[in-house]
This record gives structure tokens, C-alpha cells and sequence, in this order.
């Protein structure tokens, strides 16, 4: 790292400490912040302040939230007899940008990985255990894993921990992005799109 001010030196480390941030754009958030209005920069802390310290978990679906239960899961439209399950509260906004869904949601926090020592106990499983026991309007739970080993063997777990309960498990149907060509297409791609193929 260039020679500066150990309190930039130090403004830099922290910004490069955040995912997808290299070095280099690190400097550059690092001298753009500095860039900036007093009342600006000091805004800036302070939300990051305020989400650290008000933002906490949905006491239903485990999302993050500045209240003790979600907008979404307060929202009486919403239909109740399903829950997308997704690993992380970035998925709930990617779902919620469709517009297409209007169920519940599940956030798990995380997938099961051996690998990294991700045990069942150490993700927001039991939480949509103790509510799919407690809720019997729930029929269907949408499992929306990410597209991995880790949440693939997730899916499966939750799938088998489910079954005997007679409560629908879905899958997100996963294949070739629109736009794409075949030939630039991976195998387990292809695969999956053959397999979750839809008659017309």
C-alpha cells in the first residue's frame, strides 16, 4: 500500500476488507470520501451507525428488519400458504424486483457446508422448521437455494426434512439465461434446462 496518512492508510484497509473490493478501488472510495462535503461523509457514518445498530432479524422469516417483524411478513396481502426459502436477505430483493412472487419468505443465513465447517445448526433452519410445524396454512415451501454444491446439498436436506410433513417442496426451475447461445453453454446448465423443460 502507497505511503499516506495512517488515518487514510487505515480508511483504505477497511474499505478493501469489504467483498469485491480490491485495493485499488479501495483508493478510490477512500479519496472520494475524502472528496467530500463534511455533512456528507458524516451522513454516510451515520447510517452505517444506524443499520449496525437497529437493524435486526425478522422474529418469522429471519430477514432483516428495523422492527420486530418484516414489512412482508406484516403485509396481509401477501399469500401465506407459501415460503420461498433463499440463503440471504440479497435474495429477497432480487425476488421481490420480479414482481412476480407474492408469497413469504425464509431466510436461511447461509448454506450447509461441510467444507467450511456449516453445520444444519448453524444456519436459520430450525427457525422455518418450528414455523412450518406452527403453521399449518403453509401447503408449498419454494426452495430458491443459490445454484452451488453447498446450496444445492441444502435444498436436498431440507427437501427430505420436509417431505414426511406432506407440505409441497419446489424447486426454482435454473437453465440457459435469455440471449445466451447452446454452444457457450455449460453442461449442468444444459442439463438442468432439459430436465426442467416446460410443454407449449
Amino acid at each position: 500500500m502507497a505511503r499516506y496518512a495512517s488515518s487514510i492508510n487505515k480508511l483504505i484497509s477497511n474499505l478493501a476488507g469489504l467483498p469485491g473490493i480490491g485495493t485499488k478501488t479501495a483508493q478510490r472510495l477512500a479519496f472520494y470520501i475524502l472528496n467530500m462535503e463534511k455533512d456528507k461523509a458524516l451522513d454516510l457514518a451515520q447510517a452505517i451507525m444506524d443499520a449496525k445498530e437497529k437493524i435486526r432479524l425478522c422474529e418469522v422469516c429471519c430477514n432483516l428488519t428495523d422492527q420486530d417483524v418484516c414489512e412482508i411478513c406484516l403485509d396481509e396481502e401477501r399469500d401465506r400458504s407459501v415460503i420461498c426459502v433463499v440463503e440471504s436477505p440479497s435474495d429477497v430483493i432480487a425476488m421481490e424486483k420480479t414482481r412476480e412472487y407474492r408469497g413469504l419468505y425464509h431466510v436461511l443465513h447461509g448454506a450447509i457446508s461441510p467444507m467450511e465447517g456449516i453445520t444444519p445448526e448453524d444456519i436459520h433452519l430450525r427457525d422455518l422448521l418450528i414455523r412450518l410445524q406452527q403453521h399449518e396454512e403453509i401447503k408449498e415451501i419454494i426452495l430458491a437455494n443459490n445454484a452451488t454444491v453447498e446450496g444445492e446439498a441444502t435444498a436436498n436436506y431440507i427437501a427430505k426434512l420436509v417431505k414426511p410433513s406432506g407440505i409441497v417442496c419446489s424447486r426454482l426451475a435454473s437453465g440457459i439465461p435469455f440471449g445466451s447461445n447452446l454452444e457457450y453453454t455449460d453442461e449442468v446448465t444444459l442439463g438442468r434446462a432439459i430436465e426442467g423443460r416446460i410443454i407449449l
